[in-house]
């Protein structure tokens, strides 16, 4: 038979790890590769406080609104993508709190509502809800996209750039429909539905006491002997994309779509009053003639012509 060997060289040695082997791989997970040093440095930012903008609008219109102005708001959805659209509500007294029942429901915080009257005028409401403010807008000057047909175009869920003019830092009604204007058509940072891109303009500018907007695209060369170098402002251009429309400011109330009035505007004039201004005009033409045809047959009996000799001459 062989010899046993002993037990103490059955025993394994222990390996010793060296400094050069390699480091170990982080755990992969759903969402990627895990660090660890990744891990406690965002463990470590939680601690102090983040402000992140959850901004969503919902946009949304009254019941026998026109075709025009529908088109108009989904244009406007379509150039807001933080925005949601959700079915027509009456236009009645107690609308504000039916809306405002419907953007705690669709988790939103703001509201767009295209109030349409007589299928004529249109009206805007702006509100933040459920504490305000709101604004309410004539809208004037209406094209859509489909009306203007410009070489202008965007990626669809971009990022916009906000510009208004100086006027909005003159009074304070201003100073407070541009912010409510930046919080409402400002796109939110890493929302779900926008690209990171700014490739187009939402422009804000004060003429004759209204606010006209406009959208405009960014357009610069990216290639040949004209392409534009970083920070190089020169050699870009602006390319109208549209919509367009003006926004007569009404009353600013302190509540939503409701409550104390902020201010009013006194040069407002209700599209009511200018038609029935035409109607009146219309009349007083019509009254003119019916009185020119009294003061004719007047002349006439006062003045009667005198019998001809020869009025019967070629009867015979």
């Amino acid at each position: 038979m062989g010899k046993k060997r002993k037990h103490s060289e059955t025993e394994v040695l222990p390996i010793v790890q060296t400094e050069e082997s390699a480091p170990e791989r982080p755990k992969r997970t759903l969402l990627g590769w895990k660090d660890n040093k990744v891990v406690e440095k965002k463990e470590n930012d939680s601690a102090t406080p983040v402000f992140r903008n959850k901004e969503k609008v919902l946009v949304t219109c009254s019941r026998r609104i026109n075709f025009r102005y529908r088109h108009l708001m989904l244009n406007v959805v379509s150039l807001l993508p933080h925005a949601k659209k959700d079915n027509k509500v009456e236009s009645k007294a107690s609308k504000g709190a039916t809306l405002n029942e419907l953007v705690e429901l669709k988790s939103c915080s703001s509201c767009l509502f295209f109030e349409c009257r007589k299928h004529k005028d249109l009206y805007l409401w702006m509100a933040k809800c459920p504490n305000g403010p709101s604004v309410k807008f004539l809208v004037n000057a209406v094209h859509t996209m489909e009306e203007l047909k410009l070489t202008g175009n965007h990626l669809n869920g971009s990022r916009p750039l906000l510009t208004f003019s100086s006027n909005f830092d003159k009074d304070p009604h201003w100073k407070l429909l541009k912010e409510l204007i930046m919080q409402i058509f400002g796109t939110p940072k890493d929302q779900r539905k926008s690209k990171p891109y700014h490739d187009h303009i939402f422009m804000f500018s004060i003429v004759d006491d209204h606010i006209w907007f406009r959208n405009y695209q960014i357009s610069c060369p990216h290639t040949g002997t004209d392409k534009v170098d970083r920070g190089g402002l020169d050699k870009m251009t602006l390319v109208e994309v549209g919509p367009r429309f003006c926004l007569n400011p009404i009353k600013i109330f302190g509540g939503s779509f409701g409550g104390p009035t902020l201010y009013e505007n006194p040069f407002f004039v209700s599209p009511n009053q200018i038609r029935a201004l035409e109607k009146r005009q219309k009349a007083g033409k019509y009254a003119k003639k019916v009185k020119a045809k009294t003061r004719r047959k007047m002349h006439e009996l006062s003045n009667p012509l005198e019998p001809d000799e020869f009025a019967g001459m070629w009867n015979e």
